[in-house]
C-alpha cells in the first residue's frame, strides 16, 4: 500500500465521519448498568432520541446494527402468512425483502428502476384493491443508501389515509435520520427503523425502534417467538432507566453527546447544511457530465450522492485510483449498481472545506482513471457554497 500523511478521507455513506467529541466520551470506565447513575443517563437518552424522531412515542434501543431494527420490525408486529407490501427502491430494500422472507412473511415486492424513490401511486392502487385489508404493513426506504433516492413517507401515509386502509406503515430511515427532515408523529409513522453509524455520527452497534401506540397494541397481540428483539421487554426495564440485558454502555455514552451536538447546531442547521452539500455535489456532477443514479430531483438525498461512471469504466477501478492515489474511500455500488456507480457521502460530522477536499479527489481521480469527463466540477461546487442566495446558510441554533 502507498505510504500516506494526514488524515484518511472516509466519504462512504456509512460509516460516516466519528467527531473527536463522540470519541472522547466513549474513552471511559463503564456504569453499574443497573445503578442510579445509569438510570439518569438513561432517562436523558431516551429522552433526547424521542426529540430527533419527533417522536413523544418510546424510542427503542438495541444493541445491534441498523438490520437488527429491521428484524425487531418485524417479529414484534406480524406473523407468518401475513402480507406486507415493499417497494424495490434499491439495495437495502433488497435486503429487507431477504429478512422478510426467512420470517415467512407473504410479501409483495413492488419493482423501481432502482433510479428513483417507491412509486406512491402503484403502492395507494394496490391498497385501494385490498378490500379485504389482507395487507398488514407497507415497508418503504425513507433514503436509499444504495441509490441516493428518497421516498417521502408523508406521501405514503396519505395514500394509506385516502384508501382508509389500516396498514401499519413502517419506514427505515437508517441513512436519513439526523440528516434530513424526519416527523415520526407528524407523518403517521407506526415503526421507523434507524441506526447510529450516518447521521447520528456514531460508530455502528446501535439501532432504533420508535414506535407508535398502534405498533405496540399489534405487537402485544401478535403471539410471534421474540426474545432479544421484543418491545415490551426493553419498555418495561426503560420506565427505570435500563435495559433488560447488558446494553452497550461506551454507545450509549457516545449517543448522549451525539445527541447533544446535534441540538447545539440545531436540526435544522443541520438539515440545511446537509441540503447544501447536496447541492453542490450535484453541481460538480452536472459539470463533469457524469450522469446521477437518481433521476427524480424531487426525491435527491441530501445524505449522498450516487454518480454512475460512463460506459466501459468500471466504478470500482475508479475507485481503487482514488483510494492509492489520495487516500480517499468512497461508496462501492452496490447489488444492480455494482461496477456501474460510485457514492460520495455528504453525511453526518462534516463542512464545506471537507466536501471540497472530497469533491478534489474525485476529479483528480477522475482524470488519473482516464473516466471521460468535463473539468470544473470542483469550481462548480465552489460556487454553490459561497452563493448564499442559492442555499441559505444555517443560522445559529437557538436554545
Amino acid at each position: 500500500m502507498a505510504l500516506h500523511t494526514g488524515r484518511h478521507f472516509l466519504q462512504i455513506p456509512g460509516p460516516t465521519n466519528i467527531p473527536d467529541r463522540v470519541l472522547r466520551a466513549m474513552d471511559r470506565s463503564a456504569l453499574d448498568h443497573r445503578g442510579p447513575e445509569f438510570a439518569e443517563f438513561g432517562f436523558a437518552v431516551f429522552s433526547g432520541m424521542q426529540r430527533i424522531f419527533r417522536t413523544k412515542q418510546p424510542v427503542i434501543i438495541f444493541p445491534s446494527s441498523g438490520t437488527g431494527a429491521w428484524e425487531a420490525a418485524i417479529v414484534n408486529t406480524l406473523s407468518p402468512g401475513d402480507k406486507v407490501l415493499l417497494a424495490e427502491t434499491g439495495q437495502f430494500a433488497v435486503l429487507w425483502k431477504g429478512i422478510a422472507e426467512k420470517f415467512k412473511l407473504d410479501l409483495e415486492f413492488l419493482p423501481t428502476d432502482w433510479r428513483r424513490g417507491a412509486d406512491v401511486a402503484e403502492i395507494e392502487a394496490r391498497l385501494a384493491s385490498d378490500k379485504l385489508h389482507q395487507i398488514k404493513a407497507v415497508l418503504v426506504i425513507h433514503n436509499e443508501t444504495s441509490t441516493g433516492c428518497v421516498t417521502h413517507p408523508l406521501e405514503v401515509r396519505k395514500a394509506l389515509n385516502r384508501t382508509n386502509h389500516p396498514a401499519l406503515l413502517m419506514v427505515d430511515t437508517i441513512s436519513g435520520l439526523a440528516s434530513m427532515e424526519y416527523e415520526h408523529d407528524a407523518w403517521g409513522i407506526d415503526i421507523s427503523v434507524g441506526g447510529s453509524q450516518k447521521g447520528m455520527m456514531l460508530p455502528p452497534g446501535l439501532s432504533f425502534n420508535a414506535v407508535s401506540e398502534k405498533a405496540l397494541a399489534i405487537s402485544k397481540a401478535n403471539t410471534s417467538l421474540r426474545s432479544y428483539w421484543d418491545w415490551h421487554d426493553m419498555l418495561e426495564f426503560n420506565k427505570i432507566g435500563t435495559f433488560p440485558y447488558t446494553p452497550a454502555i461506551n454507545l450509549l455514552f457516545a449517543l448522549r453527546e451525539a445527541i447533544a451536538m446535534l441540538e447545539e447546531e440545531g436540526l435544522e442547521n443541520v438539515f440545511a447544511r446537509h441540503k447544501r452539500h447536496a447541492a453542490a455535489t450535484r453541481a460538480a456532477a452536472k459539470v463533469w457530465g457524469l450522469e446521477l443514479v437518481c433521476l427524480d430531483p424531487n426525491a435527491y438525498s441530501p445524505s449522498l450522492t450516487a454518480v454512475m461512471t460512463p460506459e466501459g469504466h468500471d466504478a470500482d477501478a475508479f475507485r481503487k485510483v482514488v483510494l492509492d492515489n489520495f487516500d480517499m474511500s468512497l461508496g462501492t455500488g452496490l447489488g444492480k449498481l455494482k461496477g456501474r456507480a460510485f457514492r460520495i457521502g455528504h453525511i453526518g460530522h462534516f463542512n464545506d472545506l471537507m466536501l471540497m477536499g472530497t469533491l478534489a479527489g474525485v476529479e483528480m481521480g477522475l482524470d488519473l482513471a482516464k473516466v471521460p469527463h468535463r473539468a470544473g466540477g470542483v469550481l462548480a461546487a465552489m460556487d454553490i457554497l459561497k452563493n448564499r442566495d442559492v442555499v441559505a446558510m444555517p443560522k445559529a441554533a437557538v436554545a
